[in-house]
């Protein structure tokens, strides 16, 4: 990872779910923002950043986006100007059947 696959499109590290727990997990879900973050992206694949709609100035979103990479929730990539970001939809649904599931429907 953060190596150049293709002109223009640098993967962003990241984090091994394998040594994220779920208290993590949760603790990054357990914001409202970060919540609508997740829900948003549920519903489509890769998207940029600024087309999840949220009621928070930029700088605010960025950082709910960082907490959600860091907890393995999201995988992202830029692209030129562009970050691509994406629920790791699979990947914690192996790590921890249901979770996504009952979060978001809680949501």
């Amino acid at each position: 990872m953060g190596d150049v696959a293709m002109e223009g499109v640098q993967e962003i590290d990241q984090v091994d779910l394998a040594g994220v727990d779920m208290v993590s997990v949760l603790q990054a879900l357990s914001d409202p923002v970060r919540l609508e973050i997740v829900r948003q992206l549920s519903c489509s694949g890769p998207v940029p950043c600024g087309h999840v709609v949220l009621e928070v100035t930029k700088s605010t979103a960025s950082h709910h986006f960082k907490t959600l990479r860091l907890a393995g929730v999201i995988a992202q990539q830029d692209e030129g100007t562009r970050r691509n970001t994406w629920l790791r939809r699979e990947e914690l649904d192996a790590r921890f059947p249901g979770l996504l599931d009952a979060v978001l429907r809680e949501a």
